[in-house]
């Protein structure tokens, strides 16, 4: 869905992953980021939401937290991340990218909530409960310090992912907070959901979902308690163009992740003001019948999009142009990813090493593939900064011994 997005706004992306594949210097199976792309992303998010007063953290789970993707980001002027688990919190922060936000899609797990208290040093830590929260006060208070808690809420009408929900009832969330002030070591900040924001297939625009209106409500309902100064953290399907309209509902703040690399639902809709900066890079293992397979691993498409007719760039040497497309199928979810299989009817069939370049909306941590960070690109001369896995840790391909 987003390789003709890429094609026409970041070709040399494309023609960069292919060259450093065929000549040995990057693995198959890999997200290839463009640090410099993200980091003009990112200050293009961070001027935005400076302008409309918002805190801004940095998503890196579908880049696998590389560490060259945070100090991107970092750059950019996006110097705070969202964690979506505790790996990913000790990612970026080993990386120089410091936590803003735990806790919200993954809750601490209890024997880790010492370790987020201690080491990570969060702004702010959701919780769904006042077990939750019980516990992230007595990690703080040991640590010596008092834990800035954000509250999941939910109402009736409210839209959440299967197997993302969890929460206050809003209508009961101002006798909440006071049980939340009332733990030694936390101290109530303030409201969060997700998603805040859909991206709608009918119309092609995001839109808010109703529990953006839960946000509000609740934030009106703190604020009639006397809870003046709280924050209201609005996250889901994030890029620059839609950060208005959740400060116009009252958001305090946005957490950008695949705007960072361009490919929210509606980048491939709309040329938004960031560019495409992440590819999938896969390689030719063998011809049997009609098809080419390529290897797998990290071959995931977020599933914002109904089914289409997946492409992929096949070749030998560094190009973007169309006549190198290729339709593949790529394995259910119910099935390992162990290769993509590449239509090899017409023209010159692909060989057995040839590059393959995806343009997927991807999610690099649920599966077993590198991230590689290069610098350079659009000057001609791109740099490999890591190779690294989905824990964003160095990886010293190929020799691992």
């Amino acid at each position: 869905m987003f390789l003709d997005l890429i094609r026409r706004r970041n070709p040399k992306l494309i023609e960069a992953a292919i060259a450093l594949h065929q000549e040995g210097k990057i693995p198959p199976n890999a997200y290839i980021i463009d640090l410099d792309v993200v980091e003009q992303n990112a200050q293009k998010l961070r001027a935005e939401a400076d302008r409309l007063n918002l805190k801004i953290f940095a998503m890196t789970k579908q880049v696998g937290r590389n560490s060259g993707f945070c100090k991107a980001s970092v750059k950019g002027g996006v110097d705070k991340s969202v964690a979506v688990d505790v790996a990913c919190a000790v990612a970026t922060t080993r990386a120089g990218l410091p936590v803003g936000h735990v806790g919200h899609l993954v809750q601490v797990p209890r024997f880790e909530a010492d370790l987020v208290a201690g080491y990570i040093k969060p702004d702010y830590w959701t919780v769904f409960s006042l077990e939750k929260a019980k516990e992230a006060a007595t990690a703080a208070k040991k640590a010596g310090r008092v834990q800035d808690l954000l509250v999941r809420i939910k109402a009736d009408g409210d839209t959440f992912y299967k197997g993302h929900e969890g929460g206050i009832i809003a209508s009961e969330i101002v006798e909440f907070a006071k049980q939340v002030d009332a733990l030694d070591g936390a101290r109530f900040a303030g409201i969060t959901t997700f998603p805040a924001l859909l991206f709608d297939q009918d119309s092609n625009e995001v839109l808010p979902t109703h529990n953006l209106t839960t946000l509000e409500n609740a934030a009106n309902a703190l604020h009639d308690a006397g809870y003046t100064d709280i924050e209201v953290n609005a996250p889901g399907t994030t890029s620059s163009v839609v950060l208005e309209a959740l400060a116009n509902a009252g958001a305090t703040q946005v957490e950008p992740g695949n705007a960072l690399h361009g490919t929210t639902p509606l980048h491939a809709i709309k040329d938004l003001p960031e560019l495409p900066a992440v590819v999938y890079l896969s390689e030719v293992s063998h011809l049997h019948e009609d098809k080419a397979y390529c290897f797998g691993g990290g071959l995931y498409i977020d599933p914002v999009f109904p089914d289409y007719d997946v492409k992929a760039f096949v070749s030998a040497t560094p190009t973007s142009d169309a006549g190198a497309l290729r339709s593949v199928e790529i394995p259910p979810t119910t099935a390992i990813d162990y290769y993509g299989m590449i239509d090899a009817t017409g023209g010159e069939a692909p060989k057995s090493g040839d590059s393959v370049v995806f343009g997927f909306r991807g999610q690099a941590f649920v599966k077993r593939g590198y991230t590689v960070g290069i610098s350079g690109i659009a000057s001609g001369n791109p740099v490999i900064q890591s190779i690294e896995n989905i824990f964003g840790q160095s990886e010293s391909w190929p020799d691992l011994r």
